[in-house]
């Protein structure tokens, strides 16, 4: 069925299909977007966010987020089928299919500080969709929600649903449908999924939304649940996932007491297919906007559901990682005689992972913080990290920075050049091929390097000359004993 304006609309649901509209311009929604817009060229796609900065960005040579790939496609398509604006109630009125990919936060005061989702920004965009719609619209919660969240979402909207006395009505269609992307890797993933979940009610929506995703996507790799499994998935998906790292890097303790070697440990184990080797590397902690959020969010649900024994099985799930951000800080801090007071600290990486800029929840945050408090003079470098977004990243966490004591320096041999040791916190490849023959001859001697991703050649930069302490292995002497 067509309106007479041209625009395909369903014939059940009443909505217009040729348009789509993203709510939140950030780290999911941007990229999402994106995608749909170079594999659907029929689809007109608008991202709209209140923040002018980000939008201009986004409307830039340079964006405001990196990802390997993304700067490419959004060339291809913006300005054909790819819109970025600031005016959210026009994007709303013009369409009827909207995602709602907002940040959802852990609440900070109030009940459940700590651990709850902050849910108030996706409560504003469903009163928004509310206030400024004049037809049916299909509602898709991208963010990562707690379960039962489109229960609410739902009661906003459907109090705001009437039929007009020409007798067209105004119902409101709500979806989930999470992401499951890697910063990163977020293109590759959403070039090609593992899945697609959609989770809805109402069979016509979830097709809508399924047809979208067909354009690129086989049929059979996208899973369709009720709403509540779609929330509760992506929530699990990331607890187990992050349980994995906090498994191995308990392990990695041990085999430091026991002279096993985490790698081999690691291999052993992976080959199993049962087990499989993803996400078994050991680490100095996990982080991210998603890993600790969800799994707190988890912790409080089950809690509030009176699961008191299953919210703290994945509660260790943070403590474990909490304390190997610590203890790898408190090796680095006894190997250097028990004082990094007024020494040089070169650190290589400060993003949370790889190929991405995000500090969000970053492992560097709490190793550095530890270094700064015990008086040492911290020189960072990461390819992509800006000094900003690392000390607004201190700010949110309550961390005060002297700027005498942090810095963030362009290349990686001004930060080691005079350091007593190199701390390794990102898995940069970059990192793999640096010249540390050569940073060895400008550093204090003994020089000490710390690496806290198992990413290099452990015996050729021993042979260089460093003293080397690496994740999950025991030296043969001098190991510091750690409590």
């Amino acid at each position: 069925m067509s309106a007479n304006n041209g625009e395909k609309v369903h014939p059940v649901l009443g909505v217009r299909l040729n348009k789509v509209v993203c709510v939140g311009a950030g780290y999911v929604g941007g990229p999402t977007m994106v995608t749909i817009a170079r594999k659907c060229p029929n689809l007109q796609v608008v991202v709209v966010d209140l923040n002018e900065a980000r939008i201009a960005a986004w409307n830039s040579e340079t964006l405001p987020i990196y990802e390997p790939g993304l700067d490419e496609i959004v060339k291809e398509c913006r300005g054909r089928n790819l819109f970025f604006s600031t005016n959210v109630q026009q994007a709303i009125e013009d369409a009827d299919i909207i995602f709602a990919s907002v940040n959802t936060p852990t609440k900070q005061k109030g009940i459940g500080a700590g651990r709850a989702a902050d849910l108030r920004f996706i409560e504003n965009v469903g009163r928004d969709i509310a206030k400024w719609s004049t037809r049916s619209k299909i509602v898709i919660e991208k963010s990562t929600v707690p379960v039962k969240t489109a229960e609410a979402l739902s009661r906003v909207l459907t109090a705001h649903e009437y039929v007009a006395s020409d007798g067209c009505e105004r119902k409101f269609y709500i979806l989930s449908n999470p992401e499951f992307l890697a910063e990163g890797t977020a293109m590759k993933d959403l070039d090609k999924p593992d899945r697609v979940l959609i989770g809805g009610q109402q069979k016509e929506a979830v097709d809508v939304l399924a047809d979208i995703y067909a354009s690129w996507v086989p049929r059979e790799k996208i899973l369709t649940t009720n709403l509540w499994s779609s929330e509760l998935s992506k929530l699990v998906a990331n607890a187990m996932l992050a349980q994995r790292v906090s498994s191995i890097n308990s392990i990695a303790r041990l085999c430091e007491r026991t002279g096993a070697d985490v790698n081999e440990v690691s291999r052993a184990v992976g080959t199993d297919t049962r087990i499989g080797p993803k996400f078994l590397n050991a680490s100095v902690g996990f982080g991210g906007s998603c890993f600790q959020k969800d799994i707190l969010n988890l912790v409080y649900i089950c809690e509030q559901f009176g699961l008191h024994e299953v919210a703290a099985y994945w509660q260790q799930v943070v403590d474990m990682n909490e304390a190997q951000k610590t203890a790898f800080a408190s090796r680095i801090i006894q190997s250097l005689f028990n004082t990094v007071t007024r020494k040089k600290i070169a650190v290589f990486g400060f993003a949370f992972k790889k190929d991405t800029g995000d500090v969000r929840e970053t492992a560097a945050l709490t190793v550095c913080q530890m270094l700064m408090q015990d008086g040492a003079d911290i020189h960072a470098y990461d390819p992509k990290v800006k000094i900003e977004d690392a000390i607004q990243e201190f700010k949110y966490h309550g961390i005060e920075v002297d700027e005498k004591q942090f810095h963030l320096v362009p290349t990686p041999a001004e930060a080691a050049n005079g350091a007593h040791a190199i701390v390794v916190l990102t898995e940069w490849d970059e990192f793999k091929t640096l010249p540390y023959a050569e940073f060895y001859g400008s550093m204090m001697k003994p020089a000490f390097l710390f690496d806290g991703r198992n990413i290099l050649d452990h015996d050729a930069i021993e042979k260089i000359g460093f003293e080397v302490h690496a994740l999950g292995k025991s030296r043969a002497q001098g190991y510091p004993k750690i409590n």
